[in-house]
């Protein structure tokens, strides 16, 4: 169900610290968790999948050789998130200018599928809001949407800024998407042991 007008941004560029190896490798399903949320942004978006690498490149890069998505190198990625949201935008603004928005999405939140995406984009035709957050505990995050006419202000984040700096400033263009599972993410092997334990 490939939905050319929009563009999904996998910021995978950081260092994993606080885990101690690379995350978007860790194995969950049967697949790393970066072939997993890049294969369900193919399934949406088809070619306006786009990945931004960072830290470990060339190990993401290897891992998903095979799939038709965009990989965009980020040399800042040390400035922290802000520098791989630009990253991602300017490319998919460069191979697609009329793109009517895109979601930014991590690669350590494991349950992030398709499904997620499509509701997300799906939201955001039926409210009009130029901006559709993960909702998950008492806090709005990613995966988000973003229309185009919010591309300017995701350009002007600087340095470990995210985009939920957004879903403050514009909080009357905010529509929230409820995904309660995106509390689970990635940060450290404690989290990781939980994910694959089950708990």
């Amino acid at each position: 169900m490939a939905r050319g007008k929009y563009g999904i941004v996998i910021l995978a560029a950081g260092n994993s610290s606080r885990l101690g190896e690379p995350k978007q490798l860790l194995q969950f399903n049967g697949q790393s968790l970066i072939r997993h949320i890049s294969g369900a942004a193919l399934e949406i978006v088809g070619h306006n999948a786009i990945v931004v690498t960072g830290a470990n490149s060339e190990l993401v890069e290897k891992e998903l050789a095979d799939l038709p998505c965009r990989r965009i190198f980020n040399a800042a990625w040390q400035e922290g998130m802000s520098a791989s949201i630009k990253t991602g935008i300017h490319a998919l603004q460069s191979q697609h200018p009329h793109v009517k928005g895109a979601i930014l999405a991590v690669s350590d939140q494991p349950f992030v599928s398709a499904e997620v995406f499509n509701a997300l984009i799906d939201t955001f035709e039926e409210t009009a809001k130029g901006i559709v957050a993960s909702k998950y505990g008492d806090s709005l995050g990613t995966p988000a949407f973003f229309a185009a006419s919010y591309f300017p202000a995701l350009l002007q984040l600087t340095g470990a800024e995210g985009a939920k700096k957004l879903f403050k400033r514009y909080s009357d263009n905010v529509s929230a998407y409820a995904f309660p599972q995106g509390s689970v993410d990635i940060d450290t092997q404690e989290d990781y042991k939980r994910l694959i334990s089950g708990e």
